[in-house]
């Protein structure tokens, strides 16, 4: 089953139109409606597979940021990059607060709150994969819950991050707005997403791996980024790159548009495309991922 949205479901404007087709090439090779809202410019897959139903499109075993063992080239890869990126995602709450209670939402299994509680933070997590977040607790007892109903209400945090998550969560609005409760005054916000504006995403077109199709809900434009300052009482303060995505989600989109072609021709054509993406980008924002940093008010 899946449900029609009617409103934008950031907004709430009826303002929205069908924009394009997209085929979810990891799992159903189904293809999907994106609409546009013609006021925050955010995309969103619709129709929808509903919250309940949608756990069947993230079984594959290319979805790596579900698993922490090492089955091919491209994960070792993967996990490479992830470690050398959760060290500099630890420097930037470093650089943020000296310190303190760090929410990561979506943690999936952990390893960037086991660094950052490795250096001193208090850290809680929130991953609603079984699997991922059987492997969190294997490392943070105790310190990893399923939903944001399972904090309790007085807990409040110095730092919450969303690193490639807002895009998979069916309750916006609702969520948004109670991460903004659990936020301690001038807090700050990390939000990591894909862009649909980016180079990469214009020369795959409807092959671009960013889209995601039906994991991913949303794709986000600055505009869409600037709406959430608005109506949550946030202040955006930083954008900043995320360099190496380019790289990983070219790779993803050789495979989807030239599926007969070989593993070294992939590698060479994503890392062509990942540099040349990153070049055209010039500042931050128009990068293939940006992390958007909010401060509270």
């Amino acid at each position: 089953m899946s449900e029609h949205l009617i409103k934008c479901p950031l907004c709430k404007s009826g303002n929205i139109l069908n924009h394009s087709l997209v085929q979810d090439y990891a799992v159903s090779q189904k293809e999907f409606t994106l609409c546009r809202c013609g006021d925050c410019e955010l995309l969103f897959t619709n129709p929808r597979p509903k919250e309940e139903e949608i756990g069947p499109y993230y079984d594959f075993k290319e979805y790596y940021s579900h698993e922490d063992k090492v089955q091919n080239f491209t994960q070792w890869v993967y996990q490479k990059i992830r470690n050398y990126s959760i060290r500099k995602k630890v420097d930037l709450i470093f650089g943020l607060s000296k310190g303190g209670s760090l929410l990561d939402y979506g943690c999936g299994t952990g390893e960037f709150l086991q660094e950052a509680s490795r250096q001193q933070w208090a850290v809680r997590g929130i991953e609603p994969s079984e699997k991922a977040r059987g492997q969190a607790l294997g490392k943070l007892p105790n310190q990893i819950v399923p939903s944001l109903k399972e904090l309790p209400e007085e807990e409040s945090y110095d730092v919450v991050t969303l690193f490639h998550v807002l895009e998979h969560i069916h309750s916006l609005r609702k969520t948004l707005k109670n991460i903004v409760k659990h936020l301690k005054s001038e807090g700050y916000i990390l939000v990591a997403v894909p862009n649909p504006h980016s180079e990469d995403a214009k020369k795959y077109g409807s092959t671009w791996a960013g889209y995601d199709v039906p994991r991913h809900l949303y794709h986000f434009s600055k505009k869409s980024m600037s709406f959430i300052q608005d109506e949550f009482g946030l202040e955006l303060v930083q954008v900043k790159p995320m360099i190496f995505d380019s790289y990983y989600v070219s790779l993803l989109s050789e495979g989807y548009k030239n599926p007969n072609s070989g593993l070294i021709s992939r590698y060479f054509n994503a890392i062509l495309q990942g540099y040349s993406s990153n070049k055209k980008a010039g500042v931050p924002g128009n990068y293939s991922s940006n992390i958007f940093i909010f401060k509270k008010k």
